[in-house]
């Protein structure tokens, strides 16, 4: 049964867990309480007993004082006094000085003699003791002197014993039904604790039929959260978290595919038509230079847009290490302006650097480069004749802030928000024109958080745009 229920390389199921913890724990507590219940009944039936014991023993010292010398007297009243008690069987016996028997209660010399009580006793005068009898009849007794005169000239013994048989057969019968009521808890325990476990996971099971019908295709549906104890709700909200976030994933992987499969067809069909159209018919040697000269730049765009795709997937990778060297960023922006120097010229763009002290960090120099150049041609992309692009940076605190300012178009406040999505363009045809492929500022944000750092853009329709690049400072 049981290895039907644990399946290999898997656990035991929650029910029967839950189950043994609840029957070991509910069998413990019935028998730690069975059995203080019973060591507290014996130890008070003890106690009462050892009372009358001594009570009886207080009634005898006074028949000694009040009939001793009256022998036939005294042993009347100590036969008398074991006549009436039916339930508790005390027994007497007055010793003198001499050791003779002057009243015993009828019985006791059978039962026990007055030397076998003697040794018994061993020194445990005026103390309760137990002991067994030849017969082996359990008691609880006591020996004591009495004084007979007011002297004390003249002790007398007295040796009060109590017949046990009663009280064991009390104790005897409560062991029974003690043993018949862990018995009863062995059985019922585990069956009650099944039950109450079974109800205790129902919810589980309801959470976990309604996940299992959830695929790809359904992943705007969401687990039931009503009704459900605090601690399953929570778990059904923190499933219907992951589901948003699988839902927004596969929705924003569907676009991107979608987006790459338009990105490569255009460049793919560029090249088709214009070799279909050269190959129509025969043409002059210029113009097949020309038809050639086109397929390589849409080739060139294509190897572009493969490679940035590919850096964008290796950059996801959690086994990417990135070269770290310390580098002075204010270095790097003044090569930047070198390199755009001559395309800002062109375009009658000011192109401006300002650097402060200590701007060390350590960064991939190939990749630090490769981001701040796509801002920088970003910047001269979306700036007209007479703007200017400001590049600065400096150090604050434990972080340094790279600045790339422009005075071009400015971007919306609805473009704003996905403006670093992959194959998003705020200007669709105008990027188009431009060579572009929306996947500049994406890798832009992508180097940065792979350097531990963050990137941030504001921007004005019509005043410019500033991209702000924190990093964090080398020691």
């Amino acid at each position: 049964m049981f290895s039907k229920l644990r399946t290999e390389g898997r656990g035991w199921p929650l029910a029967v867990q839950l189950t043994a913890w609840y029957s070991t724990a509910s069998f413990l507590l019935v028998a730690l309480a069975t059995m203080l219940l019973y060591l507290g009944l014996a130890d008070n039936i003890r106690q009462i007993s050892e009372q009358m014991l001594i009570d009886e023993l207080d009634v005898c010292r006074a028949l000694v004082k009040v009939r001793g010398g009256d022998n036939h007297a005294l042993r009347e009243e100590v036969e008398v006094d074991s006549a009436i008690r039916k339930y508790q069987q005390f027994m007497v016996r007055v010793l003198d000085p001499n050791g003779k028997a002057l009243a015993t209660t009828p019985g006791m010399d059978e039962a026990m003699s007055a030397a076998y009580l003697e040794h018994a006793q061993a020194g445990r005068m005026n103390t309760v003791f137990w002991l067994e009898s030849p017969h082996g009849v359990p008691y609880r007794a006591i020996v004591a002197k009495v004084p007979r005169d007011p002297q004390g000239k003249e002790l007398w013994t007295l040796q009060v014993a109590v017949d046990l048989t009663e009280e064991q057969d009390v104790l005897g019968h409560h062991r029974t039904w003690i043993a018949i009521i862990l018995a009863a808890a062995l059985v019922f325990c585990p069956w009650i604790g099944f039950i109450i476990a079974r109800r205790g996971i129902k919810p589980l099971r309801q959470v976990a039929e309604t996940a299992r019908h959830i695929s790809s295709t359904t992943l705007n549906e969401r687990i039931r959260t009503e009704g459900y104890p605090e601690e399953i709700a929570a778990l059904a909200h923190t499933f219907n978290d992951m589901l948003e976030r699988l839902e927004e994933s596969f929705a924003r992987l569907s676009r991107f595919s979608a987006d790459i499969a338009h990105e490569l067809r255009t460049p793919v069909n560029n090249i088709r038509g214009e070799s279909e159209v050269a190959l129509a018919r025969t043409r002059t040697p210029e113009e097949y230079r020309d038809v050639l000269g086109s397929c390589l730049e849409e080739a060139v765009r294509l190897s572009e847009l493969i490679e940035s795709l590919l850096f964008l997937a290796r950059s996801e990778s959690p086994g990417d290490h990135l070269k770290r060297t310390r580098e002075d960023l204010g270095v790097l922006l003044a090569g930047l302006q070198d390199y755009f120097e001559a395309t800002a010229s062109d375009n009658g763009v000011a192109l401006t650097v300002q650097s402060g002290q200590g701007v060390i960090a350590e960064v991939d120099r190939k990749l630090i480069q490769r981001a701040l150049s796509n801002l920088v041609s970003n910047a001269l992309s979306h700036s007209q004749k007479g703007g200017r692009i400001a590049l600065s940076a400096e150090r604050q605190d434990k972080h340094i802030r790279v600045q790339v300012r422009d005075t071009g178009s400015g971007i919306t406040p609805e473009a704003l928000p996905r403006i670093f999505d992959r194959f998003y363009r705020g200007d669709p045809a105008r990027s188009r024109d431009s060579g572009g492929s929306g996947l500049g500022l994406a890798i832009v944000q992508q180097i940065i958080y792979l350097h531990g750092g963050d990137v941030q853009i504001a921007s004005d329709v019509g005043k410019g745009t500033t991209v702000t690049v924190v990093l964090p400072a080398a020691a």
